[in-house]
């Protein structure tokens, strides 16, 4: 028999061109991209690869002797058939199930090709006139050798087939397992990965998986992923927890915090009252669980900030005792300092301009240090806020919402001003003022500027002046007016202002002139 004979009878007899299209459809039909599915492409080119280089030797064999080499075909026949059982299983667990959108544990796919794989070899070898009846006989005493030395294997095997079949536990999943916190990055038969956040990965065995306690974070039936966080803080009993509270909350949910959850909104509570200080807590959900330790970093910014607006100091130790010697000049000194930066801040302003040195000091006299992390709302349109900032140090960022759409229409740096017609006339925030890096203020509420004005009335009218002045500029870019015309506007806009100013203010009506 010529060799070109015996090659054809031993692939017909050794199925190998079902084989072979079985090995090509799965391998284009396969998903690569995933590292199971290049698995099965690799393990079935090289058992295709074996197969075919067994049919040549055996089709030599064949061609030389005269007859088929018993041994050499069934090994030819048992590769064959192992490729075309690994190659279906690529093809329904990697290829089908994920363009049906149904996932299956990977566990269960390794489990399937192995049985079937070894039922497939038990049935090619009975064909083949193997006499299985030793190896049967045999059975019970492998059995108890296996299962006495790879028993702490067999249990990782069935711990691990048990924690995918019952969707406990998912790679991707977030876990934390006695002192190891970290995200599921693969399930093998023996063991889950786990990575950390120090770039460390944790391998444990399943059979310890099975048998401990796992906390999966962040999860909840019907929820979104995200995982509540605490903060804590200490602050001393000379401020009211009520208002730890309140400039807290005003200061987390004014602004949104990148990575923290809008609902449920993060808070403050007052946990525990220890020996000199109240112990409070931030609460808030977390939306990316890789991000804790930044969030937080974020977080306490914004605490810290809040309650220095607020005037409220976090507590230090009782027991820490600080002695600080001081002349009488030197604490002079720093309230001249103060006063002179006060003061400075309000003379800045073109608003008060017209105003007695005597009128400025006590409006100066009246700010409050309002300092602001960057990514936090000074203001918000649309907001009831009777107050004025002055900007010392940093900028901000003017945003217009119109409809959805928010855009920004400007920028306020040291030296400039927001919010004089929120303080004189009690109109709403026309615009959201957002800080691009961490900024300074002084902040003139309503009731230091109506001290003033009850005492010096006739100040409405300076100050709706200059209203009616920067109003008119904004307005004649707009419309280019002559300057009979401008000067009417303006005495119109003066008096709207100024009666406006008086309502707010609860002034009595300016006696009209004549």
């Amino acid at each position: 028999m010529d060799i070109g004979s015996a090659l054809v009878a031993e692939a017909r007899e050794s199925w190998t061109p079902w084989i072979v299209l079985t090995a090509v459809v799965s391998v284009l039909v396969v998903d690569r991209h995933r590292d199971h599915g290049r698995r099965s492409v690799r393990t079935t080119l090289v058992l295709v690869v074996v197969h075919l280089l067994l049919l040549v030797a055996a089709g030599a064999v064949r061609a030389y002797s005269g007859s088929p080499h018993r041994d050499l075909r069934l090994t030819c026949v048992l590769t064959g058939a192992l490729c075309a059982v690994i190659a279906v299983g690529g093809f329904v667990f990697q290829g089908v199930l994920p363009r049906l959108h149904v996932r299956s544990p990977r566990i269960l796919q390794d489990v399937a090709v192995v049985v079937v794989g070894s039922v497939t070899a038990l049935v090619v070898a009975s064909r083949a006139g193997l006499d299985l009846s030793s190896i049967v006989a045999t059975s019970a005493v492998l059995t108890a050798v296996i299962g006495l030395s790879l028993q702490d294997t067999l249990g990782n095997i069935v711990g691990g087939v048990a924690l995918q079949t019952d969707d406990s536990l998912n790679v991707g999943d977030w876990v934390r397992v006695g002192d190891v916190s970290g995200r599921i990055v693969d399930m093998r038969w023996r063991y889950t990965a786990i990575e950390t956040r120090n770039w460390e990965t944790v391998v444990i065995p399943n059979s310890t998986l099975v048998k401990t306690q796992v906390v999966v974070l962040g999860r909840r039936q019907g929820k979104p992923l995200q995982w509540r966080r605490w903060v804590w803080f200490n602050v001393d009993y000379r401020f009211p927890p009520s208002d730890v509270i309140e400039a807290v909350d005003r200061g987390l949910q004014k602004a949104a915090i990148p990575n923290v959850a809008l609902e449920p909104a993060a808070h403050a509570i007052l946990m525990d009252f220890a020996d000199s200080w109240g112990r409070y807590a931030v609460r808030y959900w977390l939306t990316d669980i890789a991000l804790d330790d930044p969030t937080d970093s974020a977080v306490r910014q914004r605490i810290y900030f809040a309650l220095k607006r607020a005037g409220i100091a976090l507590s230090i130790p009782a027991h820490a005792v600080f002695v600080t010697e001081e002349s009488r000049e030197r604490v002079a000194e720093k309230m001249r300092e103060d006063a002179d930066r006060r003061l400075a801040a309000i003379t800045s302003l073109p608003l008060f301009k017209d105003l007695a040195e005597e009128e400025r000091v006590a409006l100066a006299s009246s700010l409050r240090y309002a300092p602001f992390a960057r990514g936090e709302a000074l203001t918000v349109q649309g907001a009831k806020a009777h107050w004025l900032y002055i900007v010392t140090r940093g900028e901000c960022a003017v945003r217009i919402r119109v409809g959805d759409d928010e855009r920004e229409v400007a920028r306020i740096g040291a030296g400039q001003f927001f919010g004089e017609m929120s303080l004189l006339t009690g109109a709403e925030r026309s615009a959201t003022v957002v800080a691009t890096t961490d900024v300074e203020c002084w902040r003139l509420d309503r009731s230091a500027f109506s001290a003033l004005l009850a005492q010096r009335p006739h100040l409405a009218d300076v100050v709706a002046g200059e209203l009616a002045r920067r109003q008119d500029e904004l307005e004649d870019v707009k419309e280019h007016l002559g300057a009979e015309a401008r000067a009417r506007r303006m005495a119109s806009q003066k008096q709207h202002f100024a009666s406006r100013i008086r309502a707010f203010f609860g002034l009595e009506t300016a006696p009209t002139e004549e």
